[in-house]
């Protein structure tokens, strides 16, 4: 019979010693381009914001997720998505890719904005009630697309 092998016990791994603040609140997601994505995204963002001592931002930010993610999946042509949600300068900011290139043709360019600038009505009003801004253009990642963002400053989204 072999000799047992014997086996060392690792030490119990230490926690981490400081919890999630606000300006540790870094992540990024990639999603489908699919009609359940948008709720899956509030989803995550409420529980990235609670995790992180941001409840006071749950609503704007819940319904500029939301806004952005559902005009991602009706616009992208590639199955999926990316969300980012980054807190910095106490301002939480959301940007959303999707893979719908710009148009090369004036018209259908101006045509394209116009609609998704009408997609994204709800998503204005909520940043201008915020004291925030966002907007939409050309992606600045390797496969290309349209990038759309969002920023709402924490002092004034808590009043939201």
């Amino acid at each position: 019979m072999p000799p047992a092998l014997h086996c060392p016990v690792a030490p119990p791994y230490p926690a981490d010693p400081t919890a999630p603040t606000p300006d540790t609140l870094t992540y990024s997601f990639t999603l489908p381009a699919a009609l359940a994505s948008p709720a899956l995204a509030r989803a995550a963002t409420r529980e990235v914001l609670r995790l992180h001592g941001l409840t006071d931002m749950l609503d704007p930010a819940l319904q500029a997720v939301a806004e952005l993610s559902a005009v991602a999946c009706r616009f992208a042509e590639a199955p999926d998505f990316y969300l980012s949600l980054r807190y910095r300068a106490a301002t939480l900011r959301l940007i959303a890719y999707d893979s719908h290139p710009r148009h090369t043709n004036p018209r259908l360019a101006t045509e394209c904005e116009a609609r998704r600038r009408s997609a994204l009505r709800v998503l204005s009003c909520v940043c201008r009630a915020c004291d925030g801004d966002w907007g939409f253009g050309e992606s600045r990642e390797p496969g290309g697309g349209t990038r759309m963002w969002a920023t709402l400053p924490r002092a004034s989204a808590a009043t939201y």
